[in-house]
């Protein structure tokens, strides 16, 4: 057997990395599902015995055996004791079906365009944007790197062993309320100054999902939205995907000008108000005391919603984050939407919704046709989290490391920018407000920092007759790395004064 063919092409072909992550008997299965696939290896050939393919690979026989037998578990091969291993299926030859139109150039590349119209979305166009710079500022993420990955690793695999998750699985219908819902009630409620039971909750898997539901149970097609001055745009996104009506709200050093409001718009002609009352987005600004007891009052006089986006609550790092308006709400007119778990991965935040019982239910409902199976290791892990106080205390604990960094930051700011722009020191949040004195280019100002490696999405800035500002997101970024943007930014900065003093001075002796 050590001269026959097959031996002779094992090999020539077969190898593998034993530092890689995946199994040796992986990695050689699958190459020899490969080299039966381009027909080397005709059905019925029989396959070196496990000794012969120990030599060939220099590996343990059990490493042969299991090689053997993940290829039958496949259907590749069939296991005959005492007489050998021999292959069963070979490359399966399709003859590709030719275009009718014989005036297709290629009658065998995938159609560009449908033959049929469908109705196009504008307003959902992506605002992402890619870049090969090795900087690069947000609007206020949290840093991945914070990520307990060894912990996580140890949760995640005994969330995955309950027989409760077991259970879960195999009877989705079950009329109780989950561990999840429980146990987030019972967080909230003590974090956030609820009083709310699992009937005022619905889980998502992020604020948009959220937000997206809220929006089609609540506004119909030209219904009256107002946000803020220049709002959040993901926000802004969803809400002319319904086809609503949206008109700003003047935002100052207290929030949402809720006086503006009274003035400008007449009972029954608002829909629902769009805040984040927290932290505005994309200013930063409280929205203070009185605005919001004059904005429920509002909302109970008039007869509108306020939707209360609460997306960073967590992040508070002087003095105590203001409670929610919806923990106060006795009259229903709050929908309140808010994250959990943004010391995780992405993939491990989740989304929810706290309303009354009978807006919860129908939002169920959407819910259910969106996202059926939904995460049960997510909810299983997040619960226990919950439980053994986990969560409070990665909270806690990253939060530290966020006020060094915007510490550094402002700090940073005071030495290079303190003549160039204005900001202010916020109280929590992973981003500041930062508003250029000179009205310069901002598109101008992101295309010259990305020549100097750092990347600034159009996402974060914000220019018109009254702003040239960015949304500076700092929670990404360590001491190290804020130093090094900062100093490319005002590079990028100085670069934009520079050539705008040239082009002045070319004009006045054009002029004279």
């Amino acid at each position: 057997m050590n001269n026959s063919p097959v031996f002779e092409l094992f090999e020539q072909l077969l190898k593998f990395d034993a530092t890689a992550t995946q199994p040796i008997y992986v990695q050689v299965a699958q190459q020899i599902i490969n080299i039966i696939q381009r027909g080397f290896l005709k059905k019925g050939t029989k396959l070196p015995g496990t000794r012969a393919l120990c030599k060939v690979l220099k590996v343990h026989r059990n490493t042969a055996v299991a090689i053997y037998d993940e290829l039958a578990s496949q259907g590749w091969v069939e296991i005959i004791p005492n007489k050998g291993t021999f292959v069963i299926e070979t490359a399966i030859k399709k003859k590709p079906l030719k275009s009718i139109l014989s005036q297709k150039n290629n009658p065998y590349a995938y159609a560009k365009n449908t033959g049929f119209p469908f109705q196009k979305s504008f307003h959902l166009a992506s605002t992402i944007q890619t870049t090969n710079a090795k900087y690069s500022i947000n609007d206020g993420k949290p840093d991945l790197r914070l990520h307990p990955v060894n912990e996580f690793t140890r949760w995640y695999s005994a969330a995955m062993k309950r027989k409760t998750l077991i259970k879960k699985w195999n009877r989705p219908n079950e009329n109780t309320y989950s561990l999840f819902q429980t146990q987030l009630c019972n967080y909230l409620n003590a974090t956030r100054g609820f009083y709310i039971n699992p009937k005022n909750i619905l889980s998502t898997r992020s604020t948009e999902m959220s937000l997206y539901i809220v929006s089609q149970l609540l506004i119909k097609p030209k219904e009256l939205v107002l946000v803020g001055d220049l709002s959040n745009y993901a926000a802004n996104m969803i809400f002319q995907q319904v086809d609503a009506s949206i008109k700003t709200v003047p935002v100052d050093k207290d929030g949402l000008d809720v006086n503006f409001i009274k003035k400008n718009f007449a009972k029954g002609q608002i829909r629902c108000v769009y805040v984040c009352a927290q932290r505005d987005y994309p200013k930063t600004v409280t929205l203070s005391a009185k605005r919001r007891l004059a904005l429920v009052k509002l909302a109970k006089e008039y007869g509108f919603a306020i939707i209360e986006d609460d997306f960073d609550y967590d992040f508070q790092f002087d003095g105590a984050a203001m409670l929610p308006m919806a923990s106060a709400d006795t009259d229903g007119m709050i929908i309140y939407l808010g994250k959990l778990g943004q010391s995780l991965f992405p993939s491990f935040q989740t989304g929810f919704v706290i309303a009354p019982e009978n807006i919860i239910a129908e939002a169920e409902n959407y819910l259910y046709l969106l996202d059926e199976q939904g995460d049960l290791i997510q909810e299983q892990m997040l619960s226990e989290l919950i439980y053994e106080g986990e969560i409070y205390r990665l909270m806690k604990k990253n939060i530290v490391t966020y006020k060094q960094r915007r510490n550094a930051l402002c700090q940073l700011l005071q030495q290079n920018f303190s003549e160039i722009a204005t900001w202010t020191v916020p109280a929590g949040g992973l981003a500041l407000w930062l508003e250029f004195n000179l009205k310069i280019s901002l598109v101008k100002l992101a295309e010259e920092a990305e020549k100097i490696d750092l990347f600034i999405p159009k996402t974060i800035l914000y220019q018109d007759k009254n702003n040239c500002a960015i949304r500076f997101g700092f929670g990404q970024l360590n001491l190290d790395e804020l130093s090094i943007v900062i100093k490319k930014l005002k590079l990028a900065y100085q670069k934009i004064v520079s050539e705008n003093k040239k082009k002045s001075i070319l004009l006045k002796k054009k002029d004279e």
